[in-house]
């Protein structure tokens, strides 16, 4: 039970107090932040990303985030707020000559410094280690100090001359402040690229519906409105209904085939014509083509496997 044999225990040991708030090692988060992945919490490797709150990824974690949304995982609510690879920008990073890295230290005699960067301002020379503010720009990825674009006030980059605007200036892993006017500037952009899209899907609806009533108007022949019913003469089909048989009877002639006449044309016999005589001898309704019974065949012909 304790508390026997003598012991007199001291009024820390009886009472117990308010917890004392564990402090992080600043050294320690700062090489979390610069040189860790915020999402997979791997070592940066490129090709690295930036989200538009400022945090650093390696792009294969983001990747497999954006495919495999279904496990809920402690470390997806660091990138909740990207929904497409649309979200990040793809960073141009400068390397730093002093860094060794691993190579230094393969015995395991050497002191490693956490402080050394991996990657400089390209302007300035700063090492990126979290010491020092850094941001880059959305518009084409390139990374500098803030004192780089503090110092040399310019509205085209650096390195790559690309135009920029204040509103594409990020601040890497900036603080609470920082992250809070970067969330508001990535909202008002959402929002202002929805209103975008309203506009345009009406816009693009109206052109459509526009385009067929033009190809019909112009495929079709041009007609006359007018007010009163078009009035059919009788005179003229009748021309046509007598005009027919005779057009198909010299296209026959011409041919040496006999044409029906078309649907609708009125029959009647060659003799009523007002055709020549050698034209109707042809027919057999002509009186020529008619043969008397004297003149008729009178044996009838047959074969002797019918009986």
């Amino acid at each position: 039970m304790g508390c026997d044999g003598g012991t007199i225990p001291k009024r820390h040991e009886l009472v117990k107090g308010p917890k004392k708030v564990e402090k992080v090692d600043k050294d320690a988060e700062l090489v979390a932040q610069w040189n860790y992945c915020t999402l997979s919490q791997e070592i940066l490797r490129r090709p690295i990303v930036a989200c538009e709150l400022g945090r650093l990824y390696n792009k294969d974690a983001v990747i497999e985030f954006l495919l495999d949304k279904s496990a809920e995982k402690a470390l997806g609510k660091a990138a909740s707020h990207i929904r497409s690879i649309k979200n990040v920008t793809e960073l141009r990073l400068s390397d730093n000559p002093a860094w060794e890295g691993d190579k230094g230290n393969t015995k395991g005699d050497k002191h490693d410094d956490l402080q050394r960067a991996r990657f400089i301002c390209p302007v300035v020379g700063l090492e990126m280690n979290g010491r020092h503010r850094f941001c880059f720009l959305r518009c084409c990825g390139c990374v500098f100090s803030e004192r780089a674009l503090k110092e040399i006030k310019a509205e085209v980059c650096h390195t790559c001359g690309a135009a920029f605007q204040e509103e594409d200036i990020i601040v890497l892993n900036g603080t609470k402040e920082d992250v809070e006017v970067l969330k508001k500037r990535m909202e008002e952009r959402r929002l202002r690229a929805k209103l975008e899209k309203k506009t345009k899907k009406p816009k693009t609806a109206a052109e459509c519906a526009s385009k067929p009533g033009t190809s019909q108007d112009s495929a079709g022949p041009s007609k006359v409105k007018s007010g009163k019913p078009e009035e059919v003469d009788p005179e003229p089909r009748e021309k046509k209904s007598t005009l027919a048989p005779r057009g198909a009877a010299t296209n026959g002639s011409a041919s040496g085939k006999v044409g029906k006449p078309p649907c609708g044309a009125l029959k009647r016999s060659i003799a009523d014509s007002e055709e020549s005589e050698t034209y109707k001898s042809i027919f057999t309704s002509h009186s020529s083509a008619k043969r008397s019974k004297e003149e008729s065949a009178h044996w009838v012909t047959h074969t002797s496997y019918c009986f």
